[in-house]
């Protein structure tokens, strides 16, 4: 017989609050053709991209995330020592230790939380509410601050005619607390690490540090490139759509829900195109709002889902309690979706 006594913690979990950063900057296509030979037209067509946000040297991942997370924790109504964890996904923080995490948690005021970094990519921000609620439910933390944030312009290859535009920053924040009835559904997630080259970064940081040219991307001036995201347009597309929809459709299923029950529905914003294929595949009701922030905030990797999320809630757009299909997909390959009560 054990003699470790029974973890503890609430029935459920749900999200209380959400917050959003979006940088000053916007910068519409023209800037972008600066660098590519390409048309605002085309942009459109094949991103529905209007414009992102780009962030000044002052608009960091701790920046953001700061202000972020304080609008989610004022939403949620509660305070800052009350949060128990700080989970942060991102591809975009540079410095490999400490977690930025740490200091993000320092900087909102709460106090000494379980805090850490992990790197899932456009799905991180499911990955990250996954194990909010599991900590809610397992007794280790009453309260989590969830972040997704990226500085995508650090790693965007202005030159590259197939990403250049696709791109932009930001950050968003949830706080997920204890709930008494279920609010957050049943994750479906995984990851196709055979298809892992079809996102990827150039090179990796060290091939910096070898002192040979030839193994580094060169521009067209002969200077080095900095490592950026790159690619493989058209494998994406047809993974995100075909693939994605039939892991959207699980979590659905999985939630004991039918689409006529969804109110929201809030994929990934990685492409407009990808979001009106699948909305097509899922057969989605006429009176499902569909995020498409995506228009004025490009892609924003783990911070699209929340920063959609805030936006629709912000606009009336959606209402707290309705029922929203959340799912993101991206680099490893890999993806999350669930089903959510929004705040």
């Amino acid at each position: 017989m054990s003699k470790i006594k029974p973890s503890k913690g609430a029935p459920y979990a749900r999200i209380l609050g959400v917050g959003g950063y979006r940088p000053t900057r916007v910068v519409p296509n023209e800037v972008i053709l600066e660098k590519i030979d390409s048309s605002d037209e085309w942009i459109r067509s094949r991103s529905g991209i209007t414009t992102r946000h780009w962030a000044s040297p002052e608009e960091t991942v701790t920046a953001m995330s700061v202000e972020a997370s304080g609008k989610a924790i004022a939403d949620a109504g509660i305070t800052a020592d009350q949060i128990g964890a700080v989970v942060v996904s991102t591809v975009s923080h540079f410095k490999q230790t400490p977690a930025v995490a740490t200091e993000i948690a320092d900087k909102v005021g709460a106090g000494k939380p379980a805090a850490f970094d992990i790197s899932a990519g456009c799905a991180g921000f499911g990955y990250g509410l996954t194990l909010a609620k599991g900590m809610i439910v397992e007794g280790s933390a009453e309260y989590v601050l969830v972040i997704g944030v990226e500085r995508l312009s650090d790693l965007t290859d202005l030159e590259d005619r197939a990403t250049a535009f696709l791109f932009g920053d930001g950050a968003g924040a949830v706080v997920v607390g204890p709930s008494d009835e279920p609010h957050i559904g049943p994750t479906v997630w995984g990851s196709e690490g055979d298809k892992s080259e079809t996102i990827k970064q150039t090179v990796p940081w060290n091939d910096f540090h070898l002192g040979d040219v030839s193994r580094l991307p060169l521009n067209e001036r002969g200077e080095v490139k900095f490592p950026a995201i790159t690619q493989e347009g058209q494998a994406v597309f047809r993974w995100a759509v075909f693939e994605m929809a039939k892991v959207a459709q699980q979590a659905l299923d999985a939630a004991g829900i039918s689409a006529a029950d969804l109110d929201v529905f809030i994929p990934h914003q990685a492409n407009m195109r990808i979001i009106d294929s699948m909305v097509k595949t899922l057969k989605l009701p006429e009176h499902v709002t569909v995020a498409r922030d995506v228009e004025t905030t490009g892609n924003t990797s783990a911070a699209s889902i929340p920063l959609a999320m805030e936006r629709l809630l912000a606009t009336g757009q959606a209402k707290s309690g309705d029922t929203a299909l959340v799912i993101g997909f991206g680099a490893g390959l890999v993806y999350a979706a669930t089903v959510v009560t929004l705040p």
